[in-house]
């Protein structure tokens, strides 16, 4: 069993900056399909893939693949054991505004946080 619990949730003027950090209750390190990362679903919206680091074979490789909206502006990262994980969002639009949820896919079955609101808005 894993369980995810994220924070740093909050509101913030477009241009400006948060950081999102999610605590696992073990780590995610395995190669063969288990992940961690950020999906985020926007009122009305179905909910979209953010971010997500794929485990390779050391704890210290892993494969990065970020939704083409997020690109250059939001930065994933995670700590050596696979506990614990960030998103860097910078430049946010009000189209980011959304709950953002963490995620973590080990051996085949996928776990999730509660979410944490982000809201974009002058």
């Amino acid at each position: 069993q894993v369980q995810l619990v994220e924070s740093g949730g909050g509101s913030v003027q477009p241009g400006g900056s948060l950081t999102l950090s999610c605590a696992a209750t073990r780590s995610i390190f395995g190669y063969n399909g288990n992940a961690m990362g950020w999906y985020r679903q926007a009122p009305g919206k179905e909910r979209e893939l953010v971010a997500v680091e794929r485990s390779g074979r050391a704890t210290s490789a892993s494969t990065t693949t970020y939704a083409e909206s997020v690109k250059g502006r939001f930065t994933i990262s995670r700590n050596n054991t696979w506990s614990s994980l960030s998103l860097r969002m910078n430049s946010l639009k009000f189209e980011d505004t959304a709950v953002y949820y963490c995620n973590a896919r080990w051996y085949g079955k996928d776990y999730w946080g509660k979410g944490t609101l982000v809201t974009v808005s002058s």
